[in-house]
């Protein structure tokens, strides 16, 4: 299997593989390099010396690669989302598992072949690595499992980014961009160039910038709210809530991310009084685990019996509003200020 960076190093230096497997959550990085596989290639005429295959038309496939690419010394032949590398759930479909067997043999058997005049890719949201498909691809071609990007690896990309433009971030700021604006790669870059374009060429991104220009996520303007419910600052606590409104952030999601960031603090409780590990408590992603310490400093604002009160306030907020008892932004606001008493 290749990593994420060692592949993109490959395509980088135009080294054109004829099999790959390209599969996981990280879709951006994932069609940035599939991106990158065409522009290798060269020019693609769909049905001539392009392919494209899907579960409708993957028993296709073998007659795909085996159809002359006229008048085109190669073709690119895209698998997406075919099922072929999938796990076979509880009730087996034979007539796929009969597909998979033959497809494998075949690329075994036709390697030197298709080495000659194929570009294969495999695009799959995931895959099965005990397939034997899976296995074929990773002795023949290139295997590359696009994961969610860890905080590092996230901060050294957009610093790269921020170079080739010549504007300079520091690691606190990088850091404070990263947690206001999410983990989505494609929302980071959005971000970023923005930023850069209003700072220009050798001036510096600044932590006012980001709170100015930004988007912020949800989660990140959640946090922002329960820092103030923790400081007691009720002034400020409703001001968060209410630009939230005025944002036109839905209601009931304001409230259902209130309710899951409060379970997180009150897990973390519970996760230091029985020693328990907070990443999994959690159930945090590897993107994801930079919060930890947010969360923890955050839980220290809370007794534990209040972090349950506030969670069955939420709970019985949520009751109320969908009987028509009560007006959500109201409760929401009277939540805040019984809290910040």
């Amino acid at each position: 299997m290749l990593s994420i960076e060692n592949l993109e190093k490959e395509l980088k230096s135009e080294k054109l593989r004829s099999l790959y497997l390209l599969y996981g959550e990280e879709l951006f990085l994932l069609e940035s390099s599939l991106k990158k596989i065409k522009s290798l290639f060269g020019e693609c005429i769909k049905g001539i010396n392009y392919i494209h295959v899907d579960e409708t038309n993957c028993n296709e496939l073998i007659a795909d690669i085996e159809t002359p690419s006229f008048g085109y010394e190669k073709k690119l032949i895209i698998a997406r989302n075919t099922g072929l590398l999938k796990k076979e759930g509880k009730r087996k479909n034979t007539e796929l598992a009969k597909l998979k067997e033959k497809v494998n043999a075949y690329l075994k058997e036709n390697i030197n072949m298709i080495n000659s005049s194929i570009i294969l890719v495999f695009v799959e949201e995931e895959a099965d690595s005990k397939e034997k498909l899976y296995a074929t691809i990773d002795q023949l071609g290139v295997v590359c499992k696009f994961d969610y990007q860890k905080p590092i690896q996230i901060e050294k990309r957009i610093k790269r980014i921020c170079n080739g433009y010549k504007v300079e971030i520091d690691d606190n700021t990088l850091r404070y961009f990263v947690e206001c604006c999410g983990t989505n790669m494609q929302d980071l870059i959005n971000e970023i160039r923005k930023l850069i374009e209003y700072v220009g060429e050798g001036g510096k991104i600044q932590k006012e910038d980001i709170d100015k220009l930004s988007i912020k996520k949800l989660e990140s303007v959640i946090f922002d709210l329960t820092d103030s419910l923790g400081k007691k600052d009720i002034a400020k606590a409703l001001e968060v809530l209410k630009n939230l409104v005025y944002s036109k952030e839905p209601l009931q999601k304001i409230l259902i991310t209130l309710y899951h960031h409060f379970k997180k603090l009150y897990f973390i409780k519970l996760s230091l009084k029985y020693n328990k590990d907070i990443i999994n408590s959690l159930k945090l992603k590897q993107n994801q685990t930079f919060l930890v310490n947010k969360y923890k400093t955050q839980a220290k604002y809370f007794q534990e019996k209040e972090l349950r009160d506030i969670l069955q306030s939420l709970i019985d907020l949520d009751y109320y509003y969908k009987n028509g008892r009560i007006d959500l932004p109201i409760g929401l606001e009277a939540i805040l200020c019984k809290y910040c008493s």
